[in-house]
């Protein structure tokens, strides 16, 4: 069988490269570190039985130009980027593991968390320039921080918040009772969260529901000390009501791993000050990348059965 592997990452990847063709013979890797679009995509895959991929777009139309694809296998977590109708209608199974990025995800949440608190991104920025800012903003530990999406990485950073003694308003679709008494978390509505937190950190899948569920009419809510984070999916967040909140300091700050376009090109936003901004590397840490890419060719060996 013919397999393509379209995620840069994985296909520059060398233990990934030597686990893959260990067990396959015909395995088309994307090595220029192509950003495909929907032709370039389906050229690529065209011969392929099955493909690896990571934030590509597998929509009905591209399915429709690839009569021989029987599996995708997801390098990552998030499945928004693929129309399951349209994969179940062909018959084209997904291979995907939930929360096998969870720790990295959620240890660079942790690392926004302590950034924007104690004041380390712009001071840093500022010492650049010669600007001494002695100001070191506020302790993470005691504050109170809302978690919307109690998933696999919620629930790892609620772990990895434990030693800082934090008070967590949590919100998820899922009834979740027992796992929030277990560790002291306190179950409120969205508007509770928002007035009340320090800091917002989101860890939804992006869909119908959550598409700029993070808007104007929530940055008000907020307290203006308060800081919000996005290291899920792009687009949760309203990228233009967000640039108009912290120009206007309606919040004090914001952490951003995803965006609506990649790579973003607004850079009046990039710029702003009170930005962290990352090129989506929450779930690329070394042993992250390495556990996706393992999770991707398992699924391979398990369809044909090798």
């Amino acid at each position: 069988m013919n397999i393509a592997v379209t995620s840069p990452s994985f296909s520059k990847n060398k233990l990934l490269q030597k686990e893959i063709k260990a067990h396959f013979k015909n395995v088309k890797l994307n090595l220029e570190g192509i950003r495909f679009n929907k032709d370039d995509f389906v050229k690529f895959v065209s011969n392929s039985e099955a493909v690896v991929v990571g934030l590509e777009e597998i929509t009905d139309e591209v399915l429709s130009h690839l009569p021989k694809l029987k599996i995708i296998a997801k390098y990552g977590v998030g499945l928004n980027n693929i129309d399951l109708d349209a994969c179940k209608k062909r018959n084209i199974q997904i291979g995907w593991t939930g929360g096998v990025n969870r720790l990295s995800v959620a240890e660079m949440t942790l690392g926004y968390m302590l950034m924007l608190c104690r004041n380390l991104y712009i001071t840093s920025n500022e010492l650049k320039q010669g600007i001494w800012n002695k100001s070191g903003g506020f302790q993470l530990s005691g504050k109170t921080v809302g978690i919307i999406g109690v998933g696999y990485i919620g629930k790892e950073l609620v772990r990895l918040l434990e030693p800082f003694g934090c008070t967590i308003l949590v919100n998820d679709i899922i009834d979740q009772n027992d796992y929030y008494t277990q560790n002291q978390l306190i179950e409120v509505s969205k508007e509770e969260l928002y007035t009340r937190s320090d800091i917002v950190t989101i860890h939804t899948p992006l869909d119908t529901n959550t598409l700029s569920m993070i808007n104007l009419n929530v940055f008000k809510q907020m307290k203006k000390s308060a800081y919000i984070l996005n290291s899920a999916r792009g687009g949760i967040i309203n990228e233009n009501d967000l640039k108009y909140a912290l120009q206007n300091y309606i919040i004090a700050g914001a952490a951003i791993d995803a965006y609506i376009e990649e790579p973003p090109t607004d850079m009046e936003l990039l710029k702003l000050p009170n930005l962290i901004c990352t090129p989506h590397i929450g779930g690329n840490a070394k042993e992250a990348v390495e556990a996706m890419g393992l999770s991707a060719i398992h699924h391979l060996r398990e369809y044909f059965n090798i």
